[in-house]
């Protein structure tokens, strides 16, 4: 499948991905199993934060954690669909996320998984939006917190994306 992804410089000089295409559509359900199918593709791979030079591993429970958390479940309509869609610039996400931060574990539910704790990052990322006849209007820009969990193996796992928020002050054109 044609990937239709790229990272652009906003006006503020802040990188953001754009991506081009919605592949998960549907106003009031998403197909998660659908998105956890597409997610398969990145399982095994690594890609760099190029701000801190980590490196952030795709470990096989990302599919199901990012399709089936209580995040996930909590989200509905717009928020929904942007988590959905953005699964198409999870590499180009980590490359450009910024701000990492620390979080302790504060339950021992994913002391095994998380034995050195978790991270966060920021990222960015825009959807487009069509109107009525079809035709592209704008882009939508999102800002994502993107939890990293520090494995006992010393490595970093994506493990989510939380916090999806639409900048509202900031509808992006071409």
């Amino acid at each position: 499948m044609e990937k239709t992804v790229k990272i652009i410089t906003d006006k503020d000089g802040r990188r953001l991905v754009v991506i081009s295409r919605i592949l998960f559509k549907g106003k009031r359900w998403i197909c998660w199993d659908e998105v956890k199918e597409y997610l398969r593709q990145y399982v095994g791979d690594s890609y760099m934060v190029e701000d801190t030079k980590d490196t952030v591993y795709i470990g096989s429970d990302f599919p199901d954690e990012y399709a089936g958390s209580k995040y996930t479940y909590s989200l509905k309509g717009a928020n929904a669909k942007a988590k959905a869609n953005a699964v198409q610039g999870i590499p180009e996400m980590i490359e450009i996320a910024e701000g990492k931060h620390f979080r302790e574990n504060s339950g021992n539910k994913h002391l095994r998984d998380a034995a050195f704790g978790w991270y966060r990052y920021d990222s960015r990322f825009a959807l487009p939006v069509y109107n009525e006849q079809g035709m592209l209007e704008r882009y939508n820009v999102y800002h994502v917190s993107m939890l990293i969990r520090h494995a006992k193996n010393g490595k970093y796992y994506l493990y989510d994306i939380l916090g999806i928020k639409k900048e509202t002050s900031n509808p992006f054109r071409f």
